[in-house]
């Protein structure tokens, strides 16, 4: 088997989408746009497809967001010249191949997302050619079924959080994560708005299950340090993403405190960066993303480095890529969900895309032994929404 063709195309919304309050979600750029609808700036309204196509007739899907359209541009600028032509079945030389390629000027961010999309691709196109699906490949099932937690509860009124936090109680979820939508810039009166959000979905669904908050990189250390005294009364499972990812040595006091659980990896990148974190002790929860991180091929690797410090590792985001690590790894517990709404941020938007995406039953999804590959298709109908850039 040799690959063909390798196709991108960029998606982009063209729909409605939800407008966003100012304290929505606190981020890293509330400290230089001082709240003018910051987190407007971290929305992603497009997302890059890549199917790779082989000899044998098989086609292999992929995908990334973020960063679409130069993610697309190096993929076929750098990336598509070594892959047409090759066996796909040399994973493992074609991921290298690619990582030195691009070393000069990747390692991370755009460049490894690049690598990631074209790496889900093909492990996606391996499990269509061996007949089994992806989970399979990377070792079997290691559990009959993958709880998952709702992933949603952006800051909002508090009659509104109240609501949807019963919503997904009801539902079957034993675990759910919210959003602060305070930071530095927002004073003592912001920190104590934060706890009101921390405390209302608490008192929904009472210590019988678990409640994560995220700061999306928005905090400083100082702000966090100020906050955990605060939060620690609401037995948070984690505290994720409490100061930006370059900040190894903040995560590390954090977490020497003791006080929460600190998360951390959705912005940090193959199996040296995550090697780094682990040996600084500065995290007790991993969450690479797959079609970030280096695709599947480092995020099995991430996840052995993992289990052998004992650290969990549960993937940022829902989606199959994720789904399959997930089933595969003892060391991974449970996976997050991100539920169908309509368009805000753009974590929603795989579901306007793709076919196949797996919904929860009482807070768990399955994955099907008999769908090879990742299970994925691409809704070309629904596509039809979208502006289409190849």
């Amino acid at each position: 088997m040799r690959i063909t063709e390798v196709r991108t195309r960029v998606v982009q919304w063209e729909g409605e989408t939800t407008p966003l309050p100012s304290h929505f979600c606190t981020n890293p750029m509330d400290l230089v746009m001082f709240r003018e609808a910051s987190m407007g700036t971290f929305t992603f309204h497009g997302w890059v497809l890549v199917e790779i196509f082989t000899d044998a007739g098989l086609v292999g899907l992929g995908n990334a967001a973020l960063s679409p359209l130069v993610t697309k541009s190096c993929i076929d600028t750098y990336l598509k010249p070594l892959l047409l032509g090759a066996d796909p079945w040399n994973i493992e030389y074609l991921w290298q191949q690619m990582y030195r390629r691009t070393m000069a000027f990747g390692r991370k961010g755009v460049a490894m997302t690049a690598i990631s999309a074209v790496d889900i691709a093909l492990w996606d196109l391996l499990g269509k050619s061996a007949r089994q699906p992806v989970y399979r490949l990377l070792g079997g099932r290691t559990k009959k079924r993958i709880p998952v937690y709702a992933s949603r509860l952006y800051s909002m009124p508090l009659d509104e959080l109240r609501v949807e936090a019963q919503r997904y109680k009801d539902e079957g979820y034993t675990a759910m994560k919210l959003r602060f939508g305070w930071g530095p810039v927002d004073g003592a009166e912001g920190m104590q708005r934060n706890v009101e959000l921390v405390r209302t979905v608490r008192e929904v669904v009472g210590d019988g299950v678990d409640v994560m908050a995220d700061a999306y990189m928005g905090w400083t250390l100082d702000y966090a340090k100020r906050m955990l005294p605060l939060l620690e009364p609401f037995h948070l499972r984690w505290l994720e993403e409490p100061v930006i990812p370059d900040d190894t040595r903040g995560y590390k006091e954090l977490k020497a405190y003791g006080r929460i659980p600190i998360a951390g990896g959705e912005h940090e990148f193959t199996v040296f960066g995550f090697r780094d974190l682990l040996e600084a002790n500065a995290l007790d929860y991993i969450q690479f993303d797959t079609n970030r991180v280096g695709g599947i091929s480092q995020a099995r690797k991430i996840s052995a480095l993992a289990e052998a410090y004992q650290i969990p590792v549960v993937p940022h985001a829902g989606q199959m890529h994720n789904y399959h690590v997930v089933m595969a790894s003892l060391n991974s517990p449970m996976a997050e969900f991100f539920p169908k709404v309509d368009v805000e941020v753009g974590n929603e938007l795989f579901w306007y895309i793709f076919d196949g995406e797996p919904v929860p039953a009482d807070g768990y999804i399955d994955l099907d032994e008999s769908t090879p590959g990742l299970g994925l298709t691409v809704n070309e109908e629904s596509l039809k929404r979208f502006k289409i850039i190849e």
